[in-house]
């Protein structure tokens, strides 16, 4: 997996890095959705910025959106050749300095499969995410846990220990209207021992030396489907 990038001149360019333009590039598809909001945008989203600096939590003050990468692959089985693809890398920075934030848009879509339907062949990865995450086979299993919130946060905390940064973020930017699948991801934060919120960050947790967060963000809609900017 190579890890050479390039810059984006039109909203397309974001397009054709999506696993499956034809079928998730549509009105009303999160991958759309969260490529459109972030692009116009050109930076933070008003609500995600409001919603972190608003938080009070000091890593998030002072916030300053520094370079991004969408449809970003993080290697997450040891030596293997594929990557699992988040929908958008942020690197930024507050106030207490670099911060790694993975974004998973959501909107009918689920968060995948639960992880104790995933095949044998996958326990290799299902170790390395758990060992990732310091959490232990059975709380996840007995949770029933789905398999894209163990990676989004996984990722967050390789390519934040990558880095060198001390915090993480895993955001939800969900284009939702009634929060549609939040139970799974609340499910989720109390292997952490954290309480889930709507429009707020949760946590932190510490795992391996850097701080863990949490965030769901949820997305208003205007007249036309699309994914408008509002306050909370």
């Amino acid at each position: 997996m190579k890890t050479f990038f390039t810059s984006m001149d039109t909203l397309n360019d974001w397009r054709n890095l999506v696993v499956n333009p034809n079928k998730q590039w549509k009105k009303g598809k999160s991958a759309c959705e969260l490529a459109t909001l972030w692009w116009k945008a050109d930076g933070f989203p008003k609500k995600v910025k409001i919603i972190l600096e608003n938080s009070g939590i000091k890593p998030f003050q002072e916030l300053v959106f520094l370079i991004a990468f969408p449809e970003y692959k993080v290697q997450i089985v040891p030596q293997g050749r594929q990557g699992s693809q988040n929908d958008l890398f942020v690197l930024a920075k507050g106030l207490e300095g670099l911060i790694v934030i993975m974004v998973e848009g959501k909107e009918s879509e689920d968060f995948g499969e639960l992880i104790n339907n995933l095949k044998k062949p996958n326990q290799k990865r299902i170790d390395f995410l758990l060992e990732t995450l310091n959490l232990k086979q059975e709380h996840v299993f007995q949770a029933k846990i789905r398999y894209q919130l163990l990676h989004r946060t996984a990722s967050a905390l390789i390519e934040a220990e990558r880095f060198n940064s001390k915090t993480a973020l895993m955001l939800v930017d969900s284009f939702s209207p009634t929060y549609k699948h939040f139970e799974d991801y609340a499910k989720f934060l109390k292997l952490f021992k954290i309480e889930a919120g709507k429009d707020s960050v949760s946590g932190p947790v510490r795992v391996n030396g850097i701080d863990l967060y949490f965030a769901w963000v949820a997305e208003a809609k205007n007249k036309e489907g699309e994914a408008s900017i509002l306050t909370p």
